[in-house]
């Protein structure tokens, strides 16, 4: 899809004279908007539910709100925490899953006979987080106290703490977390003209991770970035009225 994007874009630019952008700044331009639209799924993703929950979806809600979670979870990582101690856990981080660490789904708890035997997803408790004033009450009665079936956790800076089950190890204590989309990488060979030619069997070749029913908002989004970056309002206006157009379509 990368390669469509970009041939789209320079037709455009170049049909109306709007200036030419290198292959590095069409590659910025092009992760910024697809930050800018993953995170936007999210925010629709909400809009919908709290349209449920205010009883105001249509009969075409459930489909509209199916979508968006399919597109979320292709961004879905599930794995263990790192084990600490007794109960302490590092939550996810640059220095454990690198940079995709966008924010935790869920927490999920394993018993401690099933730890580390590569247990089905059937066989995980979900944990609930809690601030540490609520942990605190939780706590304070015999009757509320987390425990296995029903275990609680708090966070601070990078630790996890987990309240409840007893004898954690390595394996015990998963997440689900989201990543942040994979940079899109457009990549080329040099002509003896100079000319960039598409390679994709580039190692550095990276293609958007948004359905191919986003190409036509990734090239409006890129218009608009592009437009700024060479001063051309037109260019920005065109982009703009690109994306409500699109917008405009699917509502």
């Amino acid at each position: 899809m990368i390669n469509s994007v970009r041939n789209t874009v320079l037709a455009i630019l170049n049909k109306n004279n709007y200036g030419y952008i290198s292959p590095q700044d069409f590659n910025l331009y092009a992760k910024q908007a697809q930050l800018d639209l993953f995170e936007d799924y999210f925010y629709q993703y909400n809009y919908q539910v709290n349209k449920e929950n205010a009883r105001q979806s249509g009969t075409g809600y459930a489909d509209i709100k199916k979508g968006y979670e399919e597109v979320i979870d292709l961004f879905s990582v599930f794995l263990p925490l790192n084990f600490v101690a007794s109960q302490f856990y590092n939550m996810p981080s640059v220095a454990t899953t690198a940079s995709d660490y966008y924010f935790i789904n869920k927490v999920l708890f394993t018993p401690s006979q099933a730890a580390g035997t590569g247990v089905l997803a059937t066989d995980f408790v979900e944990v609930e987080k809690v601030t540490h004033k609520k942990i605190n009450l939780l706590r304070s009665s015999l009757l509320t106290a987390p425990n296995e079936t029903y275990p609680a956790y708090t966070t601070e800076g990078d630790l996890l703490t987990v309240f409840g089950p007893t004898g954690l190890v390595q394996n015990s204590i998963w997440c689900q977390y989201i990543r942040y989309p994979r940079d899109p990488q457009w990549t080329y060979t040099t002509l003896t003209g100079g000319e960039p030619v598409f390679n994709q069997s580039n190692p550095s070749f990276q293609d958007f991770e948004l359905p191919l029913d986003d190409e036509y908002n990734l090239v409006s989004k890129i218009l608009q970035f592009a437009g700024m970056s060479i001063r051309e309002v037109t260019a920005v206006q065109f982009g703009g009225q690109l994306e409500t157009l699109e917008n405009t379509e699917e509502k």
